[in-house]
């Protein structure tokens, strides 16, 4: 079994975090988001990949090599340009010969793939969408299905008086290779606005595929900062690296926390972390790979990167810290605030209302505060 994953875009939302790292790339719970599709859709047996990338290409081929330390076959097909969704597909056209999955690369969802597939053998359609319920149709597109689950309208951010189901496009699809006829080489085309209206008109059968697994968008700090929590508090299937020393507090190799600091999960902390005394670290926290903590340190609800070190007294919540960073002496980083890659803060400042930071800003002692 074959599948298309779309990992083209350049990640504008979650900037800064986006410049040096793809959105794909990003950690979840310390594993790059894109290495946890793979492995998912290996157990749920697809053996073959296609990643559709225009951003950074060289990153996935570093890291993901030709997949077979995944257990499957990849192939990283760069775009000369943006081709949009469909667009990409029909970019790989050549290398799919059967019924094909499609995801987004920036959408983590639990999702039964096998029971999926089966539906859509069942209907024999043409493409089958997944589709999730939300609390808040108006921010959404909304997908209206028959009793038989074909699909009859596709209906883009309604009001609220022209809400008619509470159904959204979930972003994993199903298609047949040859709907690709539609869809006009080396041209930027997608499928909600293109291809579907497309197959609709020329009366193509698809079908909604309805289901309540965990499903969201990692493109947004907020919901990047949700989709490592809600993993962490159990709510999408997940399995973390490290030993687990004690009720959800799972930790890496060569790692030293002094006898006197407070873990409070649920908490993944990587490999040689170091956390000095005094400190206290709340879940669902993570913290990736040789960070150093110091003392009397305050971490919750938080996502830090690689290589960073925390000096004394600092406060972390509700924030992401990415690779390489130095903060500073009492310096407070809180509200959503992001810090990127290779930053210095220094001591006494406070970071706060959704504030970003760049690669390489340098902040002097007492520069910020809210």
């Amino acid at each position: 079994m074959k599948a298309v994953i779309l990992v083209g875009g350049l990640g504008t939302r979650l900037r800064p975090l986006t410049l040096n790292t793809p959105k794909p790339m990003i950690p979840i719970a310390n594993r790059p988001f894109i290495e946890y599709m793979l492995n998912r859709l290996r157990n749920q047996g697809i053996d073959e990949v296609i990643l559709a990338v225009q951003y950074l290409a060289d990153r996935f081929r570093e890291v993901l090599g030709d997949g077979s330390r995944l257990g499957l076959k990849l192939h990283i097909v760069e775009e000369p340009e943006p081709l949009g969704t469909v667009g990409a597909v029909k970019n790989v056209e050549h290398l799919l010969d059967n019924t094909t999955f499609v995801f987004n690369g920036d959408v983590l969802t639990d999702l039964d793939l096998r029971a999926m597939l089966a539906f859509h053998r069942e209907k024999g359609g043409k493409v089958t969408i997944s589709l999730t319920p939300v609390d808040d149709p108006t921010q959404f597109g909304l997908v209206e299905t028959d009793r038989n689950q074909r699909i009859q309208r596709f209906l883009e951010k309604p009001r609220p008086e022209d809400i008619t189901t509470n159904m959204i496009n979930a972003g994993t699809y199903i298609i047949e290779p040859e709907v690709l006829r539609y869809v006009p080489p080396q041209q930027y085309f997608m499928f909600e606005r293109g291809l579907f209206p497309v197959l609709l008109q020329t009366e193509n059968p698809m079908y909604g595929y309805a289901s309540r697994a965990y499903w969201n968008d990692i493109g947004r700090p907020q919901n990047y900062l949700d989709v490592n929590h809600d993993i962490l508090i159990g709510k999408a299937e997940y399995t973390f690296d490290g030993n687990e020393i004690e009720s959800r507090v799972w930790v890496g190799e060569n790692f030293y926390a002094d006898e006197s600091v407070q873990l409070v999960g649920p908490l993944v902390i990587g490999n040689n972390v170091r956390i000095a005394r005094g400190a206290t670290i709340i879940g669902p926290t993570i913290i990736g790979d040789n960070c150093d903590i110091g003392e009397d340190v305050t971490i919750e609800d938080s996502v830090l990167w690689k290589d960073n070190r925390i000096d004394e007294k600092a406060t972390l919540r509700h924030c992401v810290v990415g690779n390489s960073n130095l903060i500073g002496k009492r310096t407070t980083i809180t509200g959503s605030a992001i810090v990127s890659d290779e930053c210095m803060v220094g001591p006494d400042n406070r970071l706060d209302k959704g504030i970003r930071l760049w690669p390489g800003a340098q902040i002097k002692a007492q520069a910020i505060s809210f």
